[in-house]
């Protein structure tokens, strides 16, 4: 697998597809498929991507957990500045940053890394380099670091089902000012599961100077060998559709773990789950619901099925409005280019 990734060729096809280049709707797919016509079909997606309720199709660059298997999460104080979002923005290792109040910060950054080695040679420089305040100015970050490799579940768009339940109850759905009918939500549910998302060999093949063939088979070969998944729209927050809440949740599982977990695994509301050790925390979670309200219900409901199932949680709150960048491309672009770097070197 690891030769895969140095294969100049193979490099620039992920360089180009998991920056979304050379993919797009597959109207034609859908149209088919949906038994309605292409045009009706064109009119959905541009309405969901004009509304930023997905983004265009990007190629998922799976091998970032192997590449970077540590996360780290950090409780930052620093300023809400120019200087700074640029910097989160733009650092290949920051996936995400989201304004909090806990405690002396105000800020969590998710971050990618290779170990904590490797974290603490990349955070040292960072005040020399002007990125963030001395630490005189600042309440030193808190870092939490949990294993890449103990990932228990990853469905990123599993909340598309969260939407779906919704319009069934509701019979309507509005997402960013869009009021997505019953075809809307099935264009939008094909696409975020991959299906509908085609690839343009003949532009690949020209940007990478390969023969088309070519750009299919190592396509192929790298979907087999699982260092990629098949091309599919990503909601703009990653884990959350729009009007949603996202819960990063740190859970102190005391038993009926098995059936528990089991549970969590099959729920619509966890896109991300861990198994961590964190003090009395075991099991970290990524989740999202409608409101604070309705996460409190989830909660009540796994305590009424799991009689005292849990016992200390600790969550972080993060609304659409207090998010300062999410992004696992720019991540995975970032290990992309490094390696392209090394062979060139």
């Amino acid at each position: 697998m690891e030769d895969l990734l140095r294969d100049r060729v193979n490099l620039l096809l992920l360089q180009n597809v998991c920056s979304g280049k050379g993919l797009d709707v597959n109207l034609s797919y859908l149209s088919s498929r949906l038994k309605r016509h292409r045009n009706t079909v064109r009119e959905r997606v541009r309405s969901l991507f004009s509304h930023n309720i997905i983004d265009r199709p990007v190629t998922p660059f799976l091998m970032l957990f192997k590449e970077y298997p540590l996360l780290v999460v950090a409780y930052a104080d620093l300023p809400h500045d120019k200087t700074t979002v640029n910097w989160i923005k733009d650092d290949p290792h920051i996936f995400g940053a989201f304004r909090v109040r806990e405690g002396a910060y105000n800020m969590i950054l998710f971050e990618f890394h290779r170990d904590v080695w490797s974290y603490h040679v990349w955070r040292e420089p960072l005040v020399r380099k002007g990125k963030i305040p001395a630490r005189r100015e600042r309440t030193p970050s808190e870092p939490l670091y949990f294993s890449n490799r103990l990932v228990v579940k990853y469905e990123p768009n599993v909340s598309i089902n969260l939407i779906e339940e919704k319009f069934r109850r509701e019979g309507e759905i509005e997402l960013n000012g869009y009021v997505l009918d019953e075809l809307a939500l099935k264009v939008l549910k094909h696409l975020v599961n991959g299906e509908g998302v085609k690839v343009n060999e003949n532009f690949l093949s020209k940007r990478v100077g390969v023969h088309r063939a070519t750009v299919r088979k190592r396509n192929l070969r790298m979907q087999r060998k699982e260092l990629v998944l098949r091309p599919l729209c990503r909601f703009p927050l990653f884990f959350v559709p729009p009007g949603l809440l996202l819960v990063f949740s740190m859970l102190e599982v005391k038993k009926l773990q098995g059936k528990l977990i089991q549970n969590l695994m099959n729920d619509p509301h966890v896109s991300l789950m861990y198994r961590i050790s964190e003090g009395k925390y075991n099991v970290s979670l990524f989740n999202c619901h409608w409101s604070i309200e309705d996460y409190l219900e989830w909660e009540r409901r796994y305590e009424e099925k799991y009689s005292g199932c849990f016992g200390s949680i600790k969550n972080n709150y993060l609304s659409p409005q207090m998010t300062i960048s999410i992004d696992q491309q720019k991540v995975s672009i970032g290990i992309i280019q490094e390696k392209l770097e090394q062979l060139n070197a």
